[in-house]
């Protein structure tokens, strides 16, 4: 049977495709990622392109107006050929770059971050995962005839106190050459991951070594990823970037993608090599601007949620949605480059930071770390919220930590006009208080090309004190503002109309997607509510609130304490920490007592899991209004 071909404008690109292949798989195969955040089930909306020539067969239009599909716009995820097509993909289809957060709120690629934490100690700091040693090593008599690996062995420990040693064969084939030129000085290149995996000693050269050796830190993000050039002689931060998840494609979520792999097995290679191929990305641009070989990365700290870390070492994380929610593993012993195809130096160590649960991963470790929590004597709260929620309660004693499912909205997922905090975004928004006027802030100061989280939750915010909607988040009948529209389908706010600086669609945000936010919402506050009562605590008691991740970097803590979102407390309570999986990986590529206390942070949280028992769901149910069912607990919204 002859293949079937697809013309893609405007990226002129030309992509064969099966006749049991939907649009979706060929575009993304031509490199063109497109919004897919339902994970190509064709209930978002985002994927559409319109067919200017030949035939297909929409297996569902989705979310796509009457008017789209009479100018021909398809789903490209529920659309399988008839025919060889030409089709035209529209600028809000494309997964543009969006905007990451990299460190305390940069969002420029030169970052300096050294480590300044008074619980390490110098020489614990100074023991990187690769670390390079010199040293004299005894020459052998008559009397001392022990072999060369036992006095080069011997040597070391009596240096570094490490007491596991475990040399390469390639370093075992050189070493008595190396010796003996060298005059029995030697520099040693030890490689170290957590746990109790013995220190290679991973190369021998003669005399001081001088050329290069650097590290690479990672965040292996949902919905970005960002990478560091960390110098291993120094500490030193050399560059830093971030950019979108190409696994995006595959839907917005962790849920979403461990069901594309349950779905399809043969797709968890396609996921493990799409966030490689991310990854990989960042460092050849990494490695470009400071004009080093990327075989000069001797070493990688990876931190990521338990399922992406799962998908980026290529392991099956299909146990993590099953009761009991159980991973191949919480705390992987580290693995070399060249097992996942990462472009560094093919024998350099990839260490991923250990996790709690199949909910609370290795970025919450990190962020543990970072916020200084685990050593303090004041009750923290920690928070980082994506499409999940995760939060973590304790101080230097104790910690319990749970994870819910907040949903895409936070994305904006699952919303007609919602977006990522890509340029144009809405992100910020205000309302008179008769509803008629709004003004807006967008991403880069473009025309809006739609709304994401930070503005969704000013919006919900700004709608309810202008009474254009109720605490449960209907739209009141006496409001008198003529951007309360019935459309068809349902009533909805016109945020933007179209012809206003550019605009080319009226940007709304309908009422039933303003229940889907305060469910978010109520998610979250739930799973706060539900660590508080665990242990029989009041809000009040906590001293500290640490808000963490890209998107917790441009809420506005005011409106989100109004509608309930975060706990009613001084706002003076509130800090904001930035990257903190980033810098959690940076500091476990930098520090041996770092990597000891990620390890014994993991070990020492309790996961609360918030699907047993009937607190959570009471919590839930509590918290679907504006603010609360209960308004005393927060009284500044009074």
């Amino acid at each position: 049977m002859p293949k079937l071909h697809v013309h893609i404008y405007p990226e002129n690109k030309h992509v064969t495709i099966d006749r049991n292949e939907n649009l979706l798989q060929a575009i993304t195969r031509a490199g063109i990622l497109l919004d897919a955040s339902c994970g190509g089930q064709g209930t978002c909306g985002g994927c559409k392109v319109r067919i200017r020539e030949g035939q297909a067969s929409p297996v569902s239009s989705g979310m796509l107006s009457d008017d789209e599909k009479k100018q021909g716009f398809v789903l490209a995820c529920q659309c399988v050929p008839k025919s060889s097509l030409v089709v035209d993909i529209p600028l809000e289809s494309k997964l543009a770059e969006q905007r990451v957060v990299l460190l305390d709120g940069s969002e420029g690629d030169e970052v300096e971050f050294l480590i300044d934490d008074p619980n390490f100690t110098d020489e614990e700091c100074s023991v990187p995962m690769y670390n390079r040693i010199t040293l004299e090593v005894p020459q052998p008599t008559l009397g001392d005839t022990e072999d060369d690996l036992g006095r080069l062995l011997r040597t070391i420990r009596r240096e570094t106190g490490i007491e596991f040693l475990q040399p390469t064969l390639d370093v075992l084939k050189i070493l008595p050459e190396v010796l003996r030129k060298s005059g029995w000085r030697v520099t040693v290149s030890l490689a170290e991951g957590l746990g109790l995996q013995p220190v290679e000693i991973n190369r021998v050269e003669p005399g001081p070594a001088a050329d290069k050796h650097l590290g690479l830190a990672v965040d292996v993000g949902t919905t970005t990823v960002a990478a560091m050039l960390v110098d291993l002689n120094n500490g030193r931060t050399l560059a830093v970037k971030g950019t979108y998840n190409r696994q995006a494609v595959y839907g917005d979520d962790v849920i979403s993608r461990i069901i594309s792999v349950g779905e399809h097995p043969d797709r968890l290679g396609d996921l493990q090599k799409a966030v490689i191929d991310t990854i990989n990305n960042l460092i050849e641009e990494l490695c470009g601007r400071e004009k080093i070989e990327p075989a000069d990365i001797r070493a990688a700290a990876c931190s990521g949620n338990t399922t992406m870390v799962h998908l980026l070492l290529g392991l099956n994380p299909a146990n993590i949605r099953l009761e009991p929610y159980i991973p191949v593993a919480n705390n992987i012993p580290a693995i070399r480059a060249s097992d996942v195809g990462l472009k560094i130096h093919p024998g350099a160590w990839v260490q991923s930071i250990p996790g709690v649960s199949g909910y609370v991963g290795g970025d919450i470790t990190s962020g543990i770390l970072v916020s200084g929590m685990a050593q303090a004597d004041e009750l923290t709260l920690f928070i980082d919220i994506g499409t999940n929620g995760e939060m973590v309660l304790g101080n230097k004693d104790w910690l319990v930590a749970c994870a819910c499912s907040a949903g895409p909205a936070f994305e904006g997922g699952g919303i007609r006009h919602g977006m990522r905090a890509m340029q144009g975004a809405i992100e910020k928004v205000r309302i008179s208080r008769d509803g008629s006027e709004v003004s807006y802030a967008t991403v880069g100061g473009a025309p809006p090309a739609g709304i994401c989280g930070s503005g969704l939750i000013d919006c919900i915010s700004w709608l309810y004190k202008a009474g254009v909607i109720d605490r449960s988040g209907s739209f009141l009948k006496e409001a008198g503002t003529p951007r309360v529209r019935d459309n068809g389908e349902g009533i909805e706010f016109v945020l933007a109309w179209s012809g206003e600086v550019g605009i080319c669609k009226d940007i709304t945000i309908s009422e039933i997607e303003i229940k889907n936010i305060i469910r978010s919402k109520a998610a979250v506050y739930a799973g706060i509510r539900s660590m508080l009562k665990s242990i029989d605590l009041k809000v009040e008691a906590i001293d500290r609130v640490v808000i963490a991740g890209g998107f917790g970097r441009y809420i506005n803590i005011v409106e989100a304490v109004s509608i309930g979102l975060f706990p009613d407390i001084p706002l003076e309570k509130y800090t904001y920490v930035g990257n903190s999986s980033l810098k959690g990986a940076r500091m476990g590529l930098l520090s041996r007592q770092a990597r000891r206390q990620l390890e014994e942070i993991a070990k020492k949280t309790t996961y609360l899991e918030l699907s047993e028992g009937n607190i959570f769901m009471e919590e839930f149910i509590s918290a679907l209004f504006i603010p609360h069912t209960d308004i005393g607990l927060f009284p500044s919204v009074q």
